[in-house]
């Protein structure tokens, strides 16, 4: 089962993405329920990569996100003018050069996410729009409970635009929290135990 954890959860962890986000602000931590060997890990990465919202078995998912995306296009929130590299400079400006040399990863296929680096237990992902700047960030850790020993933990960091933003994110977190997290961790969760997630390069 998926389940909300304290933000120590990820603040207490040795990830690269903290160099990154020192005024950024944690919004959800995870735990995913993808159990694995502590090699599996491209499989959590690939298993994001390729998630379609709009195809999702979920009702409620996909009828949030297309909600999402009609009221984007009505309110310009998704402009060009307000991506990362326009409305805000990337993260990868912040990056040391030995991260910038893990830059990237598979195309993200369905959402406008885009990695900032790939490494063999975390992943961060940023997106940026007119109401806020937004990092995905996934890893791979230990867990005793969890069969081979390893499990997926999922972490949402923003930093929101003014009050625009912050009205946003508090009137979508009941449907994040309710509906929309839930449902996308139990896709996950069936794919990852079918073991017809697509292996990586």
């Amino acid at each position: 089962m998926t389940l909300t954890l304290p933000a120590r959860a990820h603040t207490e962890r040795p990830w690269r993405i903290h160099a990154l986000t020192p005024d950024f602000e944690l919004l959800d931590v995870w735990a995913a329920p993808t159990p694995g060997g502590p090699d599996d890990f491209g499989r959590l990465v690939d298993l994001f990569t390729s998630y379609d919202p709009a195809h999702s078995s979920s009702f409620a998912v996909r009828n949030l996100f297309a909600a999402r995306w009609i009221l984007g296009d009505l309110l310009g929130l998704d402009e060009p003018s307000s991506a990362v590299g326009a409305g805000v400079p990337s993260l990868r400006d912040r990056m040391p050069a030995d991260l910038l040399d893990e830059a990237g990863g598979p195309p993200i296929e369905n959402v406008p996410f885009e990695w900032l680096y790939v490494l063999h237990d975390e992943a961060a992902a940023e997106i940026a729009n007119k109401t806020m700047h937004g990092v995905l960030h996934v890893g791979w850790v230990p867990d005793g409970d969890a069969p081979g020993g390893y499990r997926g933990q999922v972490a949402i960091l923003v930093k929101p635009n003014g009050l625009l933003g912050r009205a946003y994110l508090a009137f979508i977190r009941p449907f994040r929290h309710l509906f929309v997290y839930p449902a996308i961790f139990k896709e996950m969760e069936r794919e990852w135990l079918r073991g017809r997630v697509k292996t990586g390069p």
